[in-house]
C-alpha cells in the first residue's frame, strides 16, 4: 500500500505514472512497481522523471524466483507483468503469445518484491520459449 502523503502523478491522458513521496524539502519518485527511482529531488524534477519514465517498463520481460526445494535454491522463470496496482502485481509465465501454452500466473505483493526482477538484472534466467 502507499502512504497517505504520496502524491499521485498522471500524464495528460490520465494514466497514472507513479508517485512523489515527500521527504524533507523535496520528493522521492516512486514508480508503479513501488520502486524508488530517485533520491530527493524538487517538484519539477520529480514530475519530469515520471513523465520521462512513462509506463513502457511494464512491458519489459522480468524474472520471477520460484520456490526452491530441499534439493537446492529456486529457479528464475521468465515472466511478463499482467497487472499492477497498489493491491498487488500479477505476472504470468512468458508464453511468447502462444495461445496453446497453459497460463501460469502469480500474485505478488506491492511494492515489487525481490523475487521479481527485470530480465538481465542478473545473468541467470530462462530465455528460451516454452515448448
Amino acid at each position: 500500500m502507499i502512504a497517505s502523503d504520496w502524491i499521485e502523478h498522471r500524464r495528460g491522458d490520465r494514466e497514472r505514472l507513479g508517485w512523489m513521496r515527500p521527504e524533507g524539502d523535496g520528493f522521492v519518485v516512486v514508480d508503479l512497481l513501488g520502486r524508488e527511482v530517485t533520491g530527493v529531488v524538487d517538484w519539477f524534477a520529480a514530475e519530469s522523471t515520471l513523465d520521462d519514465l512513462g509506463i513502457g517498463y511494464l512491458a519489459d520481460p522480468y524474472e520471477l524466483l520460484l520456490d526452491g526445494s530441499s534439493d537446492g535454491p529456486g529457479e528464475w522463470l521468465r515472466v511478463r507483468i499482467m497487472e499492477v496496482s497498489v493491491e498487488g502485481i500479477r505476472v504470468k509465465r512468458e508464453d511468447w503469445g502462444d495461445m496453446t501454452v497453459p497460463q501460469n500466473a502469480w500474485e505478488l505483493p506491492f511494492p515489487m518484491p525481490s523475487t521479481l526482477r527485470p530480465l538481465g538484472a542478473h545473468s541467470a534466467g530462462s530465455a528460451t520459449p516454452p515448448g
